[in-house]
């Protein structure tokens, strides 16, 4: 099978299990969801999610997470990992935004990756799902299920991306790369299937014999 026919039944499955792709990551606004991607690094959506139920109701804007201070953001997040790190970068992020960008998250890829804490990853989820700008954020499950199905190389994250750019019409990235996510998750974890297993993976490769080892991201 053709790269291109694998691209073309990779949408029809995924839009017929997944039509609707609501952001897994529960937010207020623009800035609580650029802090619970940054939080999220390294850990679950369903932790952080757990955590930011309270941190954000005492702090859903730059301004008020700035002013709560870089002690008490700690004493919210300290169940995750990094949480010292991931404190110090969230307040950080926050006074800058507060004092440089009039307290709104800024809308480039440029300023945002010029945050503490935000990597490229971060950035294309905000573009993506803040400004509505065609964005392709890889994370691990991403990764996986493109040297899976035979997409990219797998060498790193960032030629991951550029091969599943050239491969998948713009109008569908953004919502692509959450259909991925989900059923990376559920159907195509990483030690949930191996190449051979899911319903996706046998279908585009129906005579595969040996497992694919992925790299990792």
């Amino acid at each position: 099978m053709r790269k291109d026919q694998r691209v073309k039944i990779i949408i029809k499955r995924l839009e017929e299990l997944y039509p609707e792709t609501p952001i897994p990551l529960d937010h207020r606004n623009d800035f609580t969801l650029l802090v619970a991607v940054v939080l999220s690094a390294q850990s679950t959506d369903k932790k952080v999610n757990e955590l930011t139920k309270d941190l954000f109701k005492v702090a859903s804007s730059a301004e008020e997470m700035y002013k709560l201070g870089e002690q008490k953001i700690y004493n919210y997040i300290k169940q995750l990992g990094l949480a010292k790190t991931k404190a110090k970068n969230t307040y950080n992020l926050s006074k800058i935004i507060y004092e440089n960008f009039n307290n709104r998250v800024p809308n480039s890829f440029q300023e945002l990756e010029s945050l503490p804490g935000v990597g490229h990853k971060t950035a294309s989820v905000v573009m993506s799902q803040v400004f509505n700008v065609p964005s392709f954020p890889v994370d691990t499950h991403i990764h996986r299920l493109s040297q899976r199905w035979g997409l990219t190389s797998g060498k790193n994250v960032l030629q991951t991306e550029m091969d599943l750019k050239k491969l998948f019409p713009k109008n569908l990235w953004n919502k692509l790369h959450l259909q991925i996510i989900f059923y990376g998750r559920e159907y195509c974890s990483a030690r949930g299937c191996n190449g051979k297993i899911c319903n996706l993976c046998r279908e585009l490769y129906p005579n595969r014999k040996n497992p694919i080892i992925c790299s990792k991201a």
